[in-house]
Parts: C-alpha cells; structure tokens; sequence
C-alpha cells in the first residue's frame, strides 16, 4: 500500500494515470501491479473517474488469473466491481462491459459450477453489448471472449462449439496475431476433431511476436501452447 502523502497519491490524475500505466506496464511485479492498484483504487473511491475505475477492473483481472492463489478470488471480485462502477460511469464505452465480463468469466470458471451458473447471462450480455458497441474494439477482444464463453459453457446452457469456432475465427480476422485468440481457437478446433489445424494454430501462437502493450499475457499463452503441444505429441 501507498504512504498517506506519497506523491503518488498527491499529483493530478494526469500524473497519477502516467505513473499507474508506467507501474502496470512491469506487472509481472506483483509490488509494482500493486502500486498501480493503489493508484487507481484512490481515483476510483470517488465514484466518477471512468479511466481509474476500468483501469483498476483490468489490474485485478490480471491479479485475479496471474497473482497469488490464495488472492484470486478476492481481486476478481474487486475487479468485477470496478468494471461495474466503470459501466455505471460511461454505458457508451466498451471498457467497463469487458472488464466486468472478464473478471465474472476469470470467477465462473476458476471456482466451481455455482460461480458459472451465477455469471454465465450476465458474461454474455456484457460482451455482446460490446459487440453492438464497436466489434472491432480492442482487436476484436469481444469476438474472442464470446468464442471462448461458448466453448466453455454446457450445450444445455447455451454452450456451442460451432459458435465458438465462428466468434474466434472472426476475432482473428481483426488480429491474425493474437495469441490469445490462436490458442482459444486451438482449444476450441481439438474439441471438433481438427487436430491438424489445431497444431498449427497453436505453433501461429509460438511464431506470433510479443505485442508491447500485452506482453506478459502474449507469454502465457506461448507457454500453454508449448504445453499442449508437448501433450498432443504425434497423434
């Protein structure tokens, strides 16, 4: 946490928002994404700074799926609030809608059937307001979290994995080098017996570059791509 009189917290929201993406930016620090946290969480405690409070969303995603286990949960929860507070702030924008959307699916999915059930309308409905709103936004992340929310969900429950396959195979059209989207469509092919095109999507993940604004996530997602090759083998 912060000092009370850190010049973090005593600057303008200009400098403060510059120092917050400076300090995300090293978020592989759990100190630094932290700091950036703290910055954030302060600007947003007033009810009214939509960029602090999605902002802060997105930071706790990322505590919420990459930081200490035993506080996932607790920042996904705070992050789904901020992504509220955020879609409160400024419905027209997308940010607040996906954050909120992400940090419900990061929850549905990391702890047990009930947290998916709770979520599952809400997620979709978030991402298709994003949709609706510019599908292009963020390189077609909408399109992406929509592909891996059918591939995710029971077929009872509205899951498909021919929808699935469209919503990522479109996302990829805005970014051919998404890893996160080459990986999910990886996913999403082995489920429908395409095993080839699924090995060659998963090495387009190993190929693609690192984006410099998602490095850290770009990284992951080759590291799982190594990992389900190794177990694909030569099958």
């Amino acid at each position: 946490m912060l000092a009370a009189g850190s010049p973090d917290l005593i600057a303008g929201p200009r400098t403060q928002d510059a120092d917050a993406d400076a300090l995300y930016r090293q978020r592989t620090d759990p100190a630094q994404v932290e700091r950036a946290v703290a910055i954030w969480a302060a600007r947003a405690a007033g009810g009214t700074d939509f960029e602090a409070a999605w902002k802060l969303a997105r930071a706790c995603y990322w505590m919420g799926t990459q930081g200490a286990a035993d506080g996932r949960r607790r920042a996904l929860e705070r992050g789904l609030a901020a992504g509220e507070q955020a879609a409160r702030i400024d419905a027209a924008r997308p940010e607040g809608h996906f954050w909120q959307a992400a940090n419900m699916g990061a929850l549905a999915e990391s702890f047990g059937m009930t947290q998916g059930l709770r979520y599952r309308g809400r997620i979709k409905a978030s991402l298709e307001r994003v949709l609706k709103m510019d599908p292009t936004w963020q390189h077609g992340s909408a399109d992406r979290a929509l592909g891996w929310w059918y591939h995710r969900v029971p077929g009872l429950f509205g899951g498909s994995e021919e929808r699935a396959e469209m919503h990522l195979r479109r996302a990829l059209g805005y970014n051919p080098q998404s890893t996160a989207t080459l990986y999910f469509l990886a996913e999403v092919l082995l489920e429908r017996d395409k095993a080839e095109e699924a090995r060659t999507m998963l090495q387009r993940t190993l190929d693609a570059p690192l984006d410099p604004d998602w490095g850290p996530e770009d990284q992951s997602f080759k590291a799982k791509a190594t990992a389900r090759l190794a177990a694909l083998g030569t099958r």
